[in-house]
């Protein structure tokens, strides 16, 4: 069977897809517009999900990545409260009409878990309608809230037992992320390359994968394992939207595929960061037995803030995945998800050719 059947499927021909303007010498890239079930279930003008990140995924930063043609997820754990969080989708909703989700995080650590409810009470109250779960356990107690509020959900997880529970409490997809990822890495240790078939192969409804992905490349490879869309993080990170400091950006850019760390493996909560020094230190004290709260404090987010606003390299931990060796550059957000959906069509429609 030619690879042309597939790629119908989800809208490809085969047309070129980037045109030289001969006048300015400026490349216009120019989607033909990847459509799968991803896109058609969540509104969003291309397969991709811009995954919520904590401290970043604000209001604005959501609002341009979904204006810009990805499905934007709001970090609910960004808020202190649900009033907060109404406050933050109604921002969000004053500078979009676009689709977003908004993430309800389970890990403890990271959420009141006495206050879950009222987040999503929030979520549903200002006519969201796209939750996205992430944790250690699906949300089994949350789902009837889910169904009355008829918002779908999402829920992330980063195993295929994990996916399958998901999927059997009723969730409308499910979204795995390989080892290769930053920030939460799980503790299989299994890489989206494996991950992302399996999971498909193991569930009915739409999979979303990510870990690793930062080109349009990686998005045509994940759509060939048969999932439904991609989730990224550390890509989006370099952009000129995102509320992180330039220096911050710029090492990213001059990061090879090779400089990033495990930490937190000791205590059961294995994180892939930048390696930093802030890292490395992290690192010491894990190597030299330091208890949990001195490892806490070491990986505090409000370091991580400080970084994100001062652009002091060294004082706090990032979360970032090994992706971030194939970034070159900081574009607008529409810039590079226009950029790598042309790439991924125009991958897809070589790969076409190779077997006429």
């Amino acid at each position: 069977m030619k690879l042309q059947h597939c790629f119908t499927a989800i809208g490809i021909s085969d047309d070129a897809f980037i045109y030289e303007n001969l006048v300015t010498n400026q490349k216009t890239w120019v989607s033909q517009m990847i459509k799968t079930k991803v896109t058609e279930m969540l509104g969003c003008k291309y397969p991709i999900i811009a995954g919520a990140m904590a401290r970043i995924s604000n209001p604005d930063f959501v609002a341009a990545a979904s204006n810009a043609g990805a499905c934007a997820v709001l970090a609910s754990a960004n808020f202190k409260s649900p009033d907060e969080l109404r406050d933050a989708i109604k921002k969000t909703q004053s500078l979009t009409n676009q689709p977003f989700a908004v993430n309800i995080n389970l890990f403890p650590a990271l959420m009141p878990q006495d206050k879950l409810e009222d987040y999503v009470d929030a979520t549903l109250a200002e006519g969201v309608k796209i939750i996205e779960t992430s944790g250690h356990k699906a949300p089994e107690d949350l789902v009837p809230k889910f169904r009355d509020g008829g918002a779908i959900w999402i829920h992330k997880c980063a195993g295929v037992r994990y996916a399958i529970k998901g999927a059997s409490l009723g969730a409308d997809m499910v979204t795995v992320v390989g080892y290769e990822n930053g920030g939460a890495t799980g503790t299989l240790d299994i890489g989206t390359m494996v991950l992302a078939p399996s999971v498909v192969d193991a569930l009915d409804v739409p999979v979303i994968t990510g870990g690793g992905i930062s080109d349009g490349r990686g998005v045509a490879a994940i759509l060939a394992l048969g999932a439904e869309g991609v989730i990224m993080g550390t890509r989006m990170m370099a952009t000129k939207e995102c509320p992180i400091h330039d220096h911050l950006k710029q090492a990213f850019v001059e990061a090879a595929e090779t400089d990033t760390c495990l930490a937190l493996r000791s205590v059961g909560n294995t994180h892939r960061l930048w390696n930093n020094k802030a890292a490395q230190h992290l690192l010491e004290l894990e190597a030299q037995g330091a208890p949990l709260f001195q490892l806490i404090q070491a990986a505090s987010g409000e370091k991580a803030q400080q970084m994100y606003g001062e652009g002091d390299l060294d004082i706090g931990t990032v979360s970032c995945g090994q992706g971030v060796g194939l970034v070159k550059d900081i574009p607008t957000i529409k810039e590079l998800l226009d950029r790598i959906m042309v790439e991924a069509e125009d991958t897809l429609t070589r790969l076409n050719r190779l077997s006429n």
